[in-house]
């Protein structure tokens, strides 16, 4: 089959088009024929090795991580798919390879397309969703009439997240730059602050959750400053923590890493009385079929920014990378 894969890791690397074996498929996995794949920040992080320390991969190995497709045949032990079925899922981590013709996934990382998708527009869902939905509702527990704060609004992970906390009936604040106002605004969000001209820690107080995706620096004691306490301060970008290092498995002297990195930020978090947590989202086709359910009920949609064909798979991801997509980026991958 045909694969885009990183043959050594670093920030100016391509990602190869190459011949690649067919994934064979154990007891308990389904082999999928792809017929779109989302783009990612992750996947940029992964092949610039930013990664290496918690997800060790050898290089060669076949990069991406969401995907929707059929299935081609299932493992002896599959009970909830059968070949013919329309599928989607975020692939677990260690088993990544969604920029191929096929991949074999764990049945539990698997959920049904929703019906009323297209290909691209349901693989363009499980990774943002999955965030989104183990952020503010595994996490955060959000309830109804709480304040929420969600930084980048435009952005995949922003998009489903103001979209699934005005379901739940939240309160929903947000940043985004002029020209994706109305884009925000139409999904919900009560209030939309302009970044390039203020400061949201100048607008926003007493909220009680921030779902904070910036690498800017100072962007995590703003954070904290718009917080009441008792509030919730949930990263998607760090620092990770000695949880989330437990929770993977990670060796002991990497927890004690996570434990250094995060100690100055949980501290200050501490003495304002909120919990710090960070979140590296993981595959779950449960999550994912619930999540197909608010979809199919029209709650919550899917906005794409730009399909590339399958043989501009670089040219995606150089502009994902970019941080100017409105939307998600999908390859196309079987016409």
């Amino acid at each position: 089959m045909k694969a885009y894969i990183v043959k050594k890791y670093g920030k100016k690397e391509k990602l190869h088009l190459s011949d690649w074996a067919e994934p064979a498929v154990k007891e308990n996995e389904v082999l999928v024929q792809i017929y779109s794949a989302g783009v990612n920040s992750l996947d940029a992080l992964i092949r610039n090795g930013e990664f290496k320390l918690f997800l060790p991969y050898k290089p060669a190995f076949v990069n991406g991580h969401d995907m929707a497709g059929v299935v081609i045949s299932t493992g002896s032990k599959v009970s909830r798919f059968k070949a013919g079925d329309e599928v989607y899922a975020r692939v677990p981590d260690h088993h990544i390879g969604s920029f191929a013709e096929y991949i074999a996934v764990h049945e539990n990382a698997l959920a049904l397309k929703p019906t009323n998708l297209s290909m691209e527009e349901a693989a363009s869902i499980p990774l943002v969703g999955l965030t989104a939905w183990q952020a503010l509702i595994g996490i955060g527990r959000l309830e109804k009439g709480q304040k929420l704060f969600i930084q980048a609004g435009s952005g995949g992970v922003g998009i489903f997240a103001i979209q699934l906390a005005k379901h739940v009936g939240a309160f929903v604040a947000t940043t985004t730059s002029a020209k994706n106002m109305d884009l925000v605004k139409g999904l919900g969000a009560d209030l939309v602050i302009d970044y390039k001209k203020e400061g949201y820690e100048t607008i926003l107080q007493g909220y009680d959750m921030v779902l904070h995706s910036s690498k800017e620096k100072g962007s995590l004691d703003k954070s904290l400053q718009i917080l009441k306490p008792g509030g919730q301060l949930i990263s998607l970008v760090g620092p990770p923590t000695p949880e989330f290092a437990t929770a993977i498995g990670l060796p002991w002297y990497l927890r004690l890493l996570t434990s250094l990195l995060s100690s100055g930020m949980k501290r200050k978090a501490k003495k304002g009385n909120i919990a710090f947590s960070f979140l590296f989202m993981r595959a779950d086709g449960a999550q994912l079929s619930q999540i197909t359910k608010l979809i199919e009920a029209g709650v919550i949609r899917p906005v794409i920014d730009k399909v590339f064909p399958f043989d501009q798979t670089n040219e995606a991801l150089a502009y994902v990378e970019a941080g100017r997509a409105k939307g998600k980026v999908v390859i196309k991958v079987k016409e």
